[in-house]
């Protein structure tokens, strides 16, 4: 594998970053005193950020360093630490405050059991120990910034351009693509971490923007004189409604009811029409796409549930239409979810 030598990455690498961030560094400090033309003063701005930049890439090349030195030679938690700093004294002589590598290395520590589980749905076909040291521990930088940190200060495709150049820079030869597809199969599913950040910038049409068609369904069943809810549980520890993607000129409610059987092993018959949902999704390869989701209101056999292996859920379950309040629901879900259960309820 490119890049490893005895359980640490390339060093030359990472000279060279850092030779980088100090050659930009000294252009800000050099021209901080001279603010008296606009030319200069935006020049400064521009060097300032390249130094952000390139700081917290050299910061991130970093850290992977670390994590993959820790991960290889098995050494403890307490022990990690350690690790870091060495590094960072000889990476990274003068570069300041390390808050934010501090902060990215002791945090994908400590969320490492979250991270690693998150992969493993996201990558079913690989089993955690069967994936390369680097690229795991580039999945975890990537995802811990892609669903924890900041929006403010990692944006989601920021978050997912790092981890695929650190991929590409430090692994192996199909790296890039293997970590691309799983930052993307998470993406894409929940999407919906990026619902809220996906914001269309000023003269962007999204109508220009390709459409994916998605059918859903509130899923009810009547047993024993109770009413269940079947839902599904995704790996940002939300419950949901099941949905799927409708093929081309497909119908809305067969479309739908196919889509939710093959995802949680349900024969059902669509009934009401919920309503419908429109956002705009980031797509790692495709760029920014129209998600419309139709919802129903669909009924069927209380039978098991049988969830079919996708990249971003880890459970689907029955629940009594009592206890789902308590749930933990996506804000633009629950009105959906409370229009089925006045209908079950006899509710206008």
């Amino acid at each position: 594998m490119r890049g490893l030598r005895c359980g640490t990455l390339a060093s030359p690498t990472l000279r060279k970053l850092w030779k980088i961030s100090r050659s930009v560094g000294g252009r800000c400090l050099s021209a901080s005193g001279e603010k008296r033309e606009e030319e200069k003063r935006q020049g400064l701005k521009r060097s300032s950020l390249k130094y952000t930049m390139a700081n917290r890439h050299l910061a991130r090349s970093i850290v992977l360093q670390s994590l993959f030195e820790w991960d290889f030679t098995q050494k403890s938690d307490g022990e990690a630490v350690q690790i870091l700093e060495r590094n960072l004294v000889e990476f990274a002589p003068g570069m300041g405050k390390h808050s934010f590598a501090d902060s990215l290395f002791s945090n994908v520590v400590k969320r490492r059991e979250d991270l690693d589980a998150i992969i493993s749905k996201a990558a079913p076909d690989w089993p955690l120990e069967k994936i390369s040291c680097v690229d795991r521990n580039v999945l975890r930088i990537g995802l811990y910034e892609l669903l924890f940190a900041e929006r403010a200060e990692v944006p989601a495709k920021v978050a997912i351009n790092e981890a695929i150049e650190l991929a590409k820079t430090y692994g192996g030869e199909n790296s890039g693509r293997f970590v691309n597809g799983v930052m993307g199969s998470v993406y894409k599913e929940l999407g919906e971490p990026g619902k809220e950040e996906t914001s269309i910038k000023k003269r962007t049409d999204p109508t220009k923007f390709p459409v994916e068609r998605l059918g859903g369904a509130l899923v009810f069943s009547r047993h024993n004189g109770e009413i269940y809810i079947a839902l599904v549980h995704d790996i940002f520890g939300h419950w949901t409604l099941s949905k799927g993607h409708l093929t081309e000129n497909e119908d809305e409610e067969r479309g739908t009811e196919r889509a939710v059987a093959e995802e949680i092993g349900l024969k059902l018959k669509a009934k009401d029409c919920l309503g419908r949902n429109e956002y705009i999704a980031s797509h790692p390869e495709k760029g920014k796409i129209r998600k419309q989701v139709i919802y129903y209101l669909a009924e069927a056999k209380f039978n098991d549930l049988k969830l079919a292996k996708t990249g971003g859920l880890d459970d689907a379950r029955w629940f009594r239409l009592r206890d789902i309040i308590d749930l933990n629901f996506y804000n633009d879900i629950l009105p959906i979810v409370t229009k089925g259960v006045n209908l079950l309820l006899g509710n206008k």
